[in-house]
């Protein structure tokens, strides 16, 4: 498989480093993380200005239509960063689906304003006890529209974001619901997750909305949830990959700076190793994660693929972290110290829409369900 980029993703990928490597500094995310919400909105405005919100999204509400692997080549480098914008959140979770299933008067009315960086969207696929693909929530039809209630939570920028994506059962079908947070019903809370970031549980009780809220239903509504799922679950990998990356980096960085015994540390036999298997660790994260990517670019079925990278975005990148504090003695729990924000954001992002056990048994659901 040729995992080299073409000429426009190459280009997205360069405008995106340089962005986030010049703003997206240590001084500057310390206080991005004392603010009361996390985001860093200066920079989200950058993004937008540079037109990187709407890389993915059609030319019609603003953005390049470069497709799923433009943003993927953003994700990761969101990652590489840790920069505190909700990238996957907006572009991914929530531009996403209604890109892909909205009508053009949805799409312009939630997808020209989140390019322009005026507003901010997610999806909310988490409930507690339940399965990503398989709802809880309800939807009901009322005169003019629907009432959705049911309880989300862990909803990525939910404090900020001006409308979610809401997956909701209707009878046994499901359906895919665009809400505005400030819809009367809708009560957020912040959850505070391991990497920072501020998340939100939304309490949906009655709240209703208006027929051009549906994005899909009926027997395509559990495909359309799967699609959105698992671009999400892709999405995540690759930030992943960003955050293994850079956590290599800085390790080879300071074994090769710190000295002992008149050596480089990195000299030594033990310490060489351990890196080299944090790096062949990272490679992993990174391959699986694109190969993932990829297959979804190209509509190609693609669940194992996905189940195989997000194993090693939850397995293979704890070990990179663990190995890249380890390497860093003290100073790798110093949280003044780049690396341990990395550290908590693979933490956090392992176990977002479950961990690696999670991912083995949809892979061993895949191959069971293989013909013989």
């Amino acid at each position: 498989m040729d995992f080299s980029l073409s000429e426009e993703q190459d280009a997205v990928r360069e405008l995106a480093s340089r962005i986030l490597s010049d703003l997206a500094t240590n001084e500057r995310l310390k206080e991005v993380e004392a603010s009361d919400d996390r985001v860093d909105h200066k920079l989200w405005r950058e993004l937008a200005s540079a037109g990187l919100l709407g890389v993915s999204l059609p030319e019609a509400v603003g953005g390049a239509g470069l497709g799923y692997l433009a943003a993927a080549v953003v994700v990761e480098e969101v990652g590489r960063s840790a920069a505190a914008v909700p990238y996957v959140a907006s572009v991914v979770l929530g531009a996403g689906p209604i890109a892909r299933f909205g009508d053009a008067p949805q799409q312009a009315r939630w997808l020209t304003p989140m390019v322009a960086g005026d507003s901010i969207l997610s999806a909310a696929l988490v409930e507690e006890g339940g399965d990503p693909l398989h709802p809880i929530a309800t939807a009901t039809a009322v005169d003019g529209g629907w009432r959705i209630d049911g309880t989300k939570s862990f909803v990525p920028a939910g404090m900020v974001a001006d409308a979610v994506v809401v997956p909701a059962r209707i009878g046994q079908d499901t359906g895919l619901f665009v809400v505005e947070t400030s819809s009367p019903g809708l009560a957020r809370r912040a959850q505070e997750a391991t990497s920072r970031q501020i998340e939100a549980e939304l309490e949906l009780d009655g709240v209703v909305v208006g027929p051009d809220a549906m994005l899909v239903s009926g027997e395509a509504g559990a495909d359309a949830l799967r699609w959105l799922v698992e671009r999400a679950e892709a999405a995540l990998c690759l930030q992943v990959s960003g955050a293994c990356q850079a956590s290599v980096r800085l390790t080879a960085e300071y074994t090769t700076q710190r000295e002992q015994f008149g050596k480089a540390i990195a000299t030594f036999q033990a310490v060489g190793q351990r890196a080299a298997d944090a790096y062949i660790d990272a490679e992993g994260v990174r391959l699986t994660a694109w190969q993932a990517a990829w297959r979804l670019a190209e509509e190609l079925p693609a669940t194992a693929e996905v189940a195989v990278a997000k194993f090693w975005a939850d397995d293979g990148a704890q070990r990179v972290v663990h190995a890249a504090q380890h390497l860093h003695g003290g100073l790798g729990v110093d949280r003044d110290y780049p690396l341990h924000r990395y550290y908590l954001l693979t933490k956090h992002l392992a176990l977002t829409l479950g961990g690696a056990t999670t991912s083995l048994l949809h892979l061993g659901q895949v191959l069971a369900d293989e013909p013989a």
